[in-house]
């Protein structure tokens, strides 16, 4: 091989080596770009085909029964196929009608990413059987088509639902599939029932004592309330909020310890 032929093979090397580096970096701010989709003819949706999915395979306890789910699909893929051809707009949506969709689509298509995998003992589970490149956890695969965007678990949860709408109670109302989450409502949101039951959600979760620990000499929260501190302070504080939606006094010199979070399948058994 000439010097000539030597030097160009360098280069091409060189060549693919760059671009092999580059993928993580384009995938990182394709990712990282703001998130909206929108449909401007769409009008809002009933979510009535999701509360039967609801009633048919999640008991009292929001437990779930994934094995009867993964045979029996047709509803819930019929109620996924809804959320994607209504995606939520400015023009026709109000801000309730909005947020009612997207905590909604957020569980369904939990439930649809385990029975993907199913049998699986916990959704962390799910991490080590992804065959995709630079996705590490499941929260991340782009299982969402909505028009035009292909989104992940994290997108709707960080994206849309925490930075659009800025409702601390969303932490109550969806569901990781895990045994420590607030369990899943045998019901749909809908907008003109929101606001009672995200109120009903963070009620329930905060005095249910496998999830938290509230006594007038120790704080044991959920450690959602850790790794979302920040979301729960607004023009109330963290210990005021928690004793309004708790209907419990919380004594704000008692400092907090949290639980050990339980990310085992929240399957009925």
């Amino acid at each position: 091989m000439n010097v000539k032929d030597r030097t160009m093979k360098r280069s091409l090397h060189i060549y693919l080596l760059l671009i092999c580096q580059s993928i993580p970096l384009l995938i990182l701010l394709l990712s990282c770009r703001p998130i909206d989709p929108q449909q401007k003819e769409t009008h809002p949706i009933q979510h009535d085909l999701w509360s039967e999915v609801l009633k048919e395979f999640v008991n009292d306890a929001g437990e779930v029964n994934y094995a009867a789910l993964k045979i029996q699909p047709q509803k819930l893929l019929a109620y996924l196929e809804l959320l994607a051809k209504n995606i939520p707009n400015d023009q026709y949506w109000n801000s309730s009608e909005k947020l009612a969709y997207w905590i909604n689509l957020y569980n369904a298509f939990t439930l649809k990413l385990i029975i993907d995998y199913y049998p699986v003992k916990g959704i962390k589970d799910i991490g080590t059987a992804i065959q995709i490149p630079f996705i590490n956890t499941p929260w991340d695969i782009k299982l969402i088509n909505l028009g035009n965007e292909k989104l992940s678990l994290n997108q709707v949860e960080h994206e849309i639902l925490r930075s659009q709408f800025k409702e601390p109670r969303i932490h109550f109302a969806i569901n990781c599939a895990s045994i420590s989450c607030p369990k899943l409502r045998r019901d749909a949101y809908r907008a003109d029932r929101l606001e009672q039951q995200l109120s009903e959600q963070a009620y329930l979760f905060l005095n249910d004592p496998s999830k938290n620990k509230i006594s007038s000499d120790t704080l044991q929260f959920s450690k959602i309330f850790d790794w979302f501190s920040k979301d729960f302070i607004n023009d109330k504080t963290f210990y005021e909020n928690l004793s309004v939606w708790s209907g419990k006094i919380i004594p704000p010199d008692v400092t907090p310890t949290f639980l050990d979070y339980n990310w085992s399948l929240n399957e009925q058994l």
